[in-house]
């Protein structure tokens, strides 16, 4: 492999992970602990799998090792399942382009990056989907939980956290207390999802908690 063909294919893949992580991923999440995992996983898979394919060791043996690398969980805190994906995706492609670019398939790489980074844009705008999301929340007026006020506390809801609910899972009941626990389904916009959602969840159960 040749010095100019490893930098030319290392170019062509960060500018891929660039493209998705800073303007596909970043405007929805912009988290600086992911952006730098991101590139940084890009980076130097793209190197390890680019030297095991020179020394003629398994792929098969190296995309494992990786696929460990994937599933992993920080201990400092838990990815979700759309982070975990943003993961997977910089992880698979310094080993996709690393493979074609040592076959000399250019066009064919350039042509799966543009694929790749096209779906993902589109599932990130949400063209043609319509997502709901939901949050758990402590309720204290337990008189509204029964079938028949349903549409009262779907209102209720509404008024006070200010979301626009939809339908409602009624969970743990505390009669001791009077609260329960509730799932509410809402659209969110784009704007609001771009929150944290532990600071959303926390602002949920202080609104339903104020009683006075």
């Amino acid at each position: 492999m040749s010095y100019l063909s490893l930098f030319i294919g290392f170019g062509v893949n960060l500018l891929v992970a660039l493209l998705i992580v800073r303007f596909i991923y970043y405007p929805a999440n912009p988290n600086k602990n992911y952006v730098f995992t991101y590139l940084a996983f890009n980076t130097i898979i793209y190197f390890v799998v680019s030297f095991l394919t020179s020394a003629e060791i398994s792929l098969g043996v190296g995309f494992g090792l990786f696929a460990i690398f994937s599933v992993l969980r920080y201990r400092t805190s838990t990815m979700s399942t759309r982070e975990m994906t943003y993961l997977f995706i910089v992880i698979a492609l310094p080993v996709m382009n690393s493979v074609l670019m040592r076959g000399g398939e250019w066009g064919l790489l350039l042509a799966v990056n543009a694929v790749v980074t096209a779906v993902l844009f589109v599932l990130e705008r949400e063209w043609g989907f319509h997502y709901e999301n939901s949050q758990s929340i402590r309720y204290d007026r337990v008189e509204l939980i029964k079938p028949e006020q349903r549409a009262l506390l779907l209102d209720d809801l509404r008024q006070r956290t200010g979301l626009p609910v939809k339908r409602v899972e009624i969970g743990r009941l505390n009669f001791l207390n009077d609260t329960a626990e509730l799932r509410v389904f809402y659209d969110e916009p784009r704007s609001r999802r771009r929150r944290d959602d532990i600071t959303l969840a926390d602002e949920l159960y202080q609104v339903i908690d104020e009683t006075e």
